[in-house]
């Protein structure tokens, strides 16, 4: 499969995740509803610019738009979204939270 087509999977996909139609995306994308359906079935591509914003619509990093490849380093942006929403007090249990998790994992 080439990349226009695995690309327009992923951008489906993590839209879909998102709960935005196409042309809610094409519309923050400014390119026609059409364009953007012929993006995600890999019949077209988008210009550089264009995978810049959607890739900060979406939360992806360009690697992963391009080349399916999600890097260790990423954090789920529902999680981090969750913990900016968090009081100066719950961002505290959170860490404890991670901590516990990462002391049980080096077991």
């Amino acid at each position: 499969m080439d990349y226009k087509k695995e690309m327009g999977l992923r951008l489906k996909e993590k839209r879909k995740e998102l709960c935005m139609t196409q042309e809610q995306l094409s519309d923050q994308l400014n390119i026609s509803l059409k364009h953007y359906s012929e993006v995600e079935r890999g019949i077209t591509g988008l210009s550089v610019e264009n995978i810049i914003k959607i890739s900060n619509i979406l939360h992806v990093s360009i690697d992963y738009l391009l080349k399916g490849e999600i890097k260790k380093e990423e954090f789920p942006h529902e999680m981090i979204l969750f913990y900016q929403n968090c009081s100066v007090e719950q961002k505290k249990g959170v860490l404890q939270i991670f901590r516990g998790i990462e002391k049980l994992a080096k077991k």
